[in-house]
């Protein structure tokens, strides 16, 4: 079987090309993917599975092909949001909806999946168990998809969870894996302080909100250097400090945003304990009150390692002219909600090379210029096909 869907596969390379370059030109986003999810569902007409809609928060869909033979039931999962980006590449598929694009290969992970998906379908009588083919909506925005789908109850009997991401970190032909925790979590903050205005002659009648701002804005930064064991990971970040006003007018309301990553619940405990702690002593050492909203968007993403090894050794046993390289990846910063699923499913999610050629220092995900190299969309469909042959057992 598995030379068969192989074979399948490359003869429907530029299927995926064209189902991923439609996405590309019409991208939807998070929550709002109405037109995307009914084309998904058009793709599956028709055939011998089972279909649901609207599955989670928003216009998640969930495929399941059932086996000819008994066996353990697993998941593949694909994003399809796009994000708030006007985009500025070249390409004769750019976005055509303003301010909208495909800047983080969403359009990519559904094309190979759904192509990948109808080979399985075709090949289902010799698969013994059971796929549920997830193409998850509103990946980039919390809370998110793939929180809401595990928490419908839909995925409870799945065994094991496999994903992958296009990054251009390689050239197409190279997968990466890691073991273990290997991207991080997230959390948001807003910060309210609201203090008494005055005029800037006369300090001493007026209760200064942005200097407790600035106070908190530099503490916050302790919490890294001084609270954080020196071998964990934990970024902490002020995207934004509203304090605009006139210059010798002293504000009495500034709001302050962040964004914190990390890569252990442990971390994550203590940043927000920490977090906490620094607000309440704002508030004591400058008579100022705050206004604390601090929200956990996704865990930190744990790879398990022995389904990790089972994915690596699968990969490496190809022997597949596609799949040149595999190699070990580090720890990485950003964040994905397939976090979620992997907190309650064993699983692994991997990672597929995808400059595009020439290129020597490629734009990364999100960057209004961003592009892929498309020959990672046969790359794609095939390592997570060698993976689920592996999983199976299936030559």
């Amino acid at each position: 079987m598995r030379k068969q869907l192989m074979d399948m596969l490359d003869a429907r390379q530029e299927e995926m090309i064209q189902i991923r370059r439609y996405l590309h030109e019409n991208p939807e986003l998070s929550f709002h993917e109405k037109k995307t999810a009914q084309y998904i569902l058009d793709f599956y007409k028709e055939k011998d599975v089972e279909v649901q809609s609207n599955v989670g928060n928003g216009h998640g869909i969930i495929v399941t092909i059932k086996g000819g033979k008994p066996g353990k039931t697993i998941g593949l999962r694909a994003d399809f949001d796009a994000l708030p980006i006007t985009e500025e590449t070249e390409l004769s598929f750019k976005s055509k909806n303003k301010g909208v694009m495909h800047a983080c290969a969403h359009d990519g992970h559904t094309a190979y999946l759904m192509v990948l998906a109808d080979c399985l379908i075709q090949l289902k009588s010799e698969i013994p168990g059971t796929i549920k083919i997830i193409h998850q909506h509103a990946e980039e925005v919390p809370p998110g998809g793939a929180k809401s789908i595990v928490d419908s109850g839909a995925l409870d009997d799945l065994d094991n969870i496999f994903g992958i991401h296009l990054l251009p970190m390689n050239p197409a032909g190279v997968v990466g894996y890691h073991s273990g925790y290997s991207m991080a979590g997230r959390s948001y903050f807003k910060l309210g302080i609201q203090g008494v205005g005055g005029h800037g002659s006369s300090p001493h009648m007026a209760n200064d909100a942005i200097v407790a701002g600035s106070y908190f804005v530099t503490a916050v930064q302790t919490i890294i250097s001084r609270r954080l064991n020196p071998f964990d990971m934990g970024v902490i970040t002020i995207g934004s400090f509203d304090g605009k006003g006139t210059f010798n007018v002293i504000k009495d309301r500034v709001e302050i945003e962040g964004d914190i990553r990390y890569m252990t619940g442990d971390t994550k405990e203590l940043i927000e304990k920490e977090v906490r702690r620094i607000v309440s002593g704002i508030e004591a050492e400058f008579d100022v009150q705050c206004e604390l909203t601090y929200t956990s968007d996704y865990p930190p993403l744990y790879n398990h390692p022995e389904i990790t090894a089972g994915v690596k050794a699968s990969l490496e046993g190809a022997n597949d002219p596609d799949i040149e390289q595999v190699v070990e990846y580090p720890m990485m910063s950003p964040s994905d909600d397939f976090a979620y699923y992997l907190e309650k499913i064993p699983g692994c999610y991997f990672y597929i090379g995808c400059t595009p050629k020439g290129v020597e220092k490629p734009y990364f995900n999100h960057h209004p210029k961003f592009e892929i190299d498309e020959d990672a969309l046969i790359v794609a469909a095939k390592s997570v096909g060698y993976v689920v042959c592996g999983y199976y057992g299936l030559d």
